[in-house]
């Protein structure tokens, strides 16, 4: 994304650096109904148990929430659908690769509009162990715990 793009996000995926090693990223559309997007527009959308799925050659999104809208009348969408990704047949074939022979796995990272359309970046991914998350937890504890040392030490006395 550029700077001078027109963009909004809707909700960030913040699990998934934690618990996988982010590779390649790629923005894919999303096909919603009328009242998932008046929905998103307020805001409410939760990507933490989401990932991505083939089926029949083409790409799912599972697992990702979007609250029906309250304005809605009775045929409001359901929360948990599967939504369909839209992407470049190139881009899927190539996506589907990856994800067969290498073990990655499809992991939205954020929801967001650009333009008036609401996109998805979508990352592979692949797991991490839990000894790599403690490891992690290590270094963010030890560098809050510097910022800490250093902010008390240019406080006047």
């Amino acid at each position: 994304m550029t700077q001078n793009d027109n963009v909004k996000i809707i909700c960030k995926n913040r699990k998934a650096h934690f618990n996988f090693e982010i590779g390649d990223t790629f923005e894919a559309g999303i096909a919603l109904l009328g009242s998932e997007v008046k929905s998103l527009r307020s805001g409410k959308a939760n990507l933490s148990d989401a990932f991505g799925k083939f089926r029949r050659g083409e790409l799912f999104l599972v697992g990702s929430h979007i609250s029906s809208y309250e304005q809605s009348n009775r045929e409001n969408h359901d929360p948990l659908r599967e939504r369909k990704l839209l992407l470049h047949r190139k881009e899927i074939k190539k996506l589907l690769g990856k994800v067969t022979e290498r073990g990655f796995s499809l992991v939205p990272l954020k929801l967001y509009f650009r333009d008036g359309k609401v996109k998805v970046e979508l990352a592979l991914a692949k797991g991490k162990k839990s000894f790599d998350k403690r490891e992690a937890i290590k270094k963010k504890d030890q560098r809050r715990e510097l910022e800490r040392m250093a902010k008390y030490r240019r406080r006047p006395l």
